[in-house]
């Protein structure tokens, strides 16, 4: 049986299709995508109550936390920075407690963007709110550039070499979070990916894997969901 992947999605106040405009959860095709190539079923985790995590997280095989806007600074002591976005303190009450759940039990779980961010946060870590340069030039695109994994680390195993991913974000791990390591790095030393140092399956990356053609990290985690299930 494939192993069933949860996927945290957003939260919109207006989205439009047909005739319709209407407050919205939504996921960007690619991330379910991702799941089905990697082997796995994807199944969408709307915003909803704390005290339901555990219960939800109980039924999955594997976790997702998606990207999205930027994690409100309170969440990790910080004052906000004139170029952070607008909070989502739904989102993030919501994939905190979904974070909390899956290292609790053991789920595997990857944090993608927004995602990593918020689980540096979970685990006491801060962000550098602002940083030029892993955007595009573009608005509304995607940037590229190049990440070099760490050896020995969980991501090293699945991705040895180091490899140009799809980009797009300004703000990035500050200080790691307790029992994190750094798995990869960016040419000018931005933190691109974390990992757990206790053996338990949670690995964070600070690029777009749906947006790319590689594979590889989402299968990581499928497998690992195949073996925990």
């Amino acid at each position: 049986m494939k192993p069933l992947i949860g996927v945290s999605t957003y939260l919109e106040t207006s989205a439009r299709w047909g005739v319709w405009d209407l407050p919205s959860a939504l996921l960007p095709l690619g991330y379910p995508r991702l799941v089905q190539r990697a082997g796995g079923v994807a199944v969408l985790l709307p915003p909803d109550e704390w005290a339901t995590a555990a219960s939800v997280i109980a039924r999955l095989d594997g976790l997702v936390i998606a990207g999205g806007p930027d994690v409100e600074p309170i969440r990790y002591g910080a004052e906000p920075d004139p170029r952070t976005g607008p909070p989502a303190r739904e989102r993030d009450e919501w994939e905190l407690a979904l974070i909390e759940a899956a290292l609790a039990s053991g789920t595997p779980l990857l944090a993608i963007c927004r995602g990593m961010q918020l689980l540096n946060v979970a685990l006491g870590g801060t962000l550098i709110q602002h940083l030029e340069g892993h955007t595009a030039a573009k608005v509304g695109a995607f940037g590229e550039h190049a990440v070099k994994p760490v050896p020995g680390t969980r991501y090293e195993a699945a991705v040895p070499e180091e490899s140009d991913v799809p980009t797009s974000h300004h703000q990035a791990v500050d200080r790691l979070g307790e029992g994190l390591m750094v798995s990869a790095y960016a040419g000018d030393g931005t933190v691109e990916a974390v990992e757990l140092v206790d053996g338990r399956w949670a690995l964070g990356v600070q690029w777009h894997p749906e947006m790319g053609q590689d594979v590889r990290v989402m299968a990581a985690l499928v497998e690992a969901a195949r073996d925990d299930g």
